[in-house]
């Protein structure tokens, strides 16, 4: 592998790296909490348009002190808890 190849995938691990990850889970009444799997940032909306709000002010609000280390992207991952019997 070249130098410029070597450089290309470390700017996209740094760009992956820079994302912040959180695990969402939906209540039983129906809505949404986000825990964020690198910060300390937590937060609820009751749909998913309040919760990507919330998810963002949230965000911003953590980062308000250090604004050159707001992440570029968040990822919202959905995570589903089922169990069933089996017959």
């Amino acid at each position: 592998m070249d130098m410029a190849a070597c450089d290309f995938v470390i700017a996209e691990l740094f760009v992956v790296m820079a994302d912040l990850i959180f695990e969402v889970a939906q209540e039983s009444d129906g809505g949404f909490v986000a825990e964020c799997l690198t910060e300390p940032i937590v937060t609820q909306g009751d749909d998913w348009i309040s919760l990507r709000e919330a998810v963002a002010d949230a965000v911003k609000g953590y980062f308000f002190d250090a604004p050159e280390s707001m992440p570029k992207a968040i990822r919202l991952h959905l995570v589903r808890d089922e169990s069933f019997a089996l017959a």
